[in-house]
């Protein structure tokens, strides 16, 4: 960090953009601005900043996999349930059936035909 003292409000440019008094190089101070410049002394070669890009990538890549393998385990869960869905459809159309079949029956019985019926007195079966 460097501190630069006030400087007068009238600070002369030559035309190739250098100063020509002996104040530090900045642009023209004006009122109520800082007159404070931050400096990092952090430099990064360019082996650092392709090391840093590769992980960058290599983060993006993980977060992009974790969201196609999260979509697929929905889909795997999504055709388990379908497939259940289909099983009950089939074991319900199953019971509707069985459940006319006796039903029938029993109207069947319970009609003035079947009334009027009488077991026989004597069964012969053929041998």
């Amino acid at each position: 960090m460097a501190y630069y003292p006030a400087l007068s409000l009238q600070q002369s440019f030559s035309s190739s953009g250098s100063r020509t008094s002996g104040a530090p190089d900045t642009r023209a101070w004006r009122r109520n601005q800082n007159t404070i410049r931050h400096r990092f002394g952090v430099n990064l070669g360019p082996v650092s900043n392709a090391v840093i890009i590769a992980i960058m990538l290599c983060l993006l890549g993980l977060i992009y996999l974790t969201q196609v393998t999260r979509s697929s385990t929905f889909g795997y869960q999504i055709n388990d349930l379908q497939q259940k869905q289909q099983a009950l459809l089939s074991k319900q159309a199953d019971l509707e059936v069985e459940n006319a079949r006796l039903q029938s029956l029993e109207h069947v019985q319970q009609t003035d035909v079947a009334k009027a019926m009488t077991s026989p007195s004597e069964v012969n079966y053929i041998q």
